[in-house]
């Protein structure tokens, strides 16, 4: 995924999981986990097919990895492409999120 930090990727596949902004897609991951917003919802309040296509790989988040995995998911620049790590970067996201709410009591 690119960030701000790191805006290039490996693979010129623009169709690559790894074109995805990692912010914009963080936020829909709190909408669905922190928020607790169906996934159904989500898609209704899309505003294009991006915005679709950023809310299902936020979804997938509840597939496991290794069936992700099998699912290759990833482009033929696998070995370079850091799509897989948004899953794990995500998921620490949303753990902090979650973390930081209880700490708080808001949960």
């Amino acid at each position: 995924m690119m960030t701000a930090e790191n805006n290039s990727q490996a693979c010129t596949n623009p169709r690559c999981l790894g074109h995805y902004d990692f912010e914009h897609i963080a936020t829909f991951a709190r909408k669905r986990f922190i928020e607790g917003c169906d996934t159904v919802t989500l898609l209704q309040q899309a505003k294009s097919k991006r915005e679709r296509e950023e809310i299902a790989l936020v979804c997938m988040l509840d597939v496991q990895d290794d069936v992700v995995h099998d699912l290759r998911l990833d482009c033929r620049h696998a070995k370079k492409c850091k799509a897989t790590d948004c899953r794990e970067r995500l998921k620490k996201l949303i753990e902090q999120d979650l973390a930081a709410q209880r700490a708080s009591g808001a949960v």
